[in-house]
């Protein structure tokens, strides 16, 4: 965004942030708010506090630095407020997006950098990595809340936790737990509530998924091709008592139950009929179209445990990708819904699994348009406010490009989901009879 541009602007931008930013009290935080994220919307290879006090007139390095990285103001409430403005806009969630996104580093006093796993480049390198929910629509989506991963070494190493300013209350927690806590959080805030998306990372997870079933959250989180199944109900009859003394039976031995597969043994397993071709959504290059099948499955999350220590199972839905001539299957996701046990229609199971493509989006443009990995500070503080100012500057962004267009919200897109039981425009019934294994 040029000068020019960002003039044009700035009374709906100031307009924007008025109630968003009161939580910060005094009204210079408030108006060093307005000049840092005007610095993110402008133009410029860097986005940190120098370049950005550099590039706006009459902003000052040593009160923008003290405003981001000393000044005590929380971002919770700040969230809280951009979330429900999102809802009492009228834009309810279709999807909630949990995801992670990382930020390389050179130096090793960052908070929370450390040698890990580095999705920005590919590899394990040193970087620190944050834990993302996204409240996401058919047209747009929009990132609510942030948490930072401390790895277990920062945790145990308390000088240098005193020394990157994180509170004492702060523990190790996987990324898993993050984003359960992101969820419960949006919850508490009485957000309209999504389905629940995720990569492999967060599906692969039993226990991730457990927690969203005792919630009663929806999901379609995708799953690795190894994750063992069964296709028959294993909740088989329990053993009968032998008369002998000892605790009874609470669980089915693992040799009464039926066998076990892995995801890629299911998929060829399937009969002919069982694959529907969908496409669900227009693309840049052209119609996005692939084969897919639905199939009730359980998992067998440590079936070869002791019967005592199996934990409870329940069916869900694996939904798999095998797209036309490939040797094998692409994609692999599993779904529940917390309101019904039936087959869920074959293109909203789709149109959901395959909602994630705007989080990799989003991160890009967070990114490269305005600095969500600039940040120079190295403290708990200053990291937690900065990424809170991105994401207020995203969101108005997002607003400005939807503001022009009339009904925008209540204009169903061509790819909209088809809602349960009825006929599906590329065809057919999506209903799907159970496991229509040969």
């Amino acid at each position: 965004m040029t000068e020019k541009q960002l003039s044009g602007i700035r009374t709906r931008l100031d307009r924007f942030l008025r109630d968003l930013v009161e939580p910060m009290g005094r009204s210079e935080r408030r108006h060093w708010a307005q000049i840092y994220i005007q610095g993110l919307l402008l133009d410029g290879q860097r986005k940190s506090v120098q370049p950005i006090a550099e590039r706006i007139a009459g902003a000052d390095e040593q009160a923008l630095n003290q405003f981001l990285n000393q000044s005590p103001w929380e971002v919770t409430e700040i969230q809280k407020r951009l979330a429900r403005r999102l809802a009492d806009d009228g834009a309810d969630p279709v999807y909630w997006v949990i995801d992670e996104t990382s930020f390389p580093k050179a130096g090793e006093h960052s908070v929370g950098v450390a040698r890990q796993y580095c999705g920005a480049l590919g590899k394990i390198a040193n970087c620190q990595v944050a834990v993302s929910l996204h409240w996401s629509q058919n047209e747009v989506s929009y990132p609510i809340s942030w948490r930072l991963f401390l790895p277990e070494d920062w945790i145990k190493d308390r000088a240098r936790c005193q020394e990157a300013r994180i509170p004492v209350e702060v523990v190790h927690r996987t990324k898993q737990a993050l984003a359960l806590e992101l969820i419960s959080q949006a919850r508490d805030w009485s957000l309209p509530t999504g389905v629940v998306l995720a990569d492999s990372a967060y599906g692969n997870d039993f226990d991730f998924r457990q927690e969203l079933r005792t919630r009663r959250l929806g999901y379609a989180v995708a799953v690795e091709p190894k994750t063992a199944i069964w296709i028959e109900d294993p909740n088989v009859p329990l053993p009968l008592s032998s008369g002998k003394r000892g605790r009874p039976w609470r669980h089915p031995r693992p040799e009464d139950r039926p066998p076990v597969f892995s995801l890629l043994e299911v998929a060829k397993k399937l009969a002919p009929a069982a694959w529907r071709t969908v496409t669900w959504r227009a693309g840049t290059k052209g119609p996005q179209t692939s084969r897919f099948a639905l199939v009730k499955a359980w998992a067998a999350h440590s079936w070869k445990q002791r019967p005592r220590e199996q934990p409870p199972r329940v069916p869900e839905w694996l939904l798999v990708e095998w797209p036309k001539d490939a040797a094998q299957p692409s994609d692999y996701w599993m779904l529940w819904n917390p309101s019904s046990d039936a087959a869920p229609s074959l293109r909203p199971a789709v149109h959901a699994a395959r909602g994630r493509w705007k989080i990799e989006q989003d991160y890009r443009e967070l990114k490269d348009e305005l600095g969500l990995d600039h940040f120079e500070g190295r403290g708990w503080l200053g990291w937690h406010h900065h990424v809170t100012l991105v994401s207020l500057a995203f969101c108005f962004l997002r607003s400005e490009q939807t503001r022009s267009k009339k009904n925008f919200w209540c204009e169903p897109s061509d790819d909209s989901p088809v809602a349960p039981g009825q006929p599906d425009p590329d065809g057919g019934s999506m209903s799907v009879v159970p496991n229509p294994v040969q």
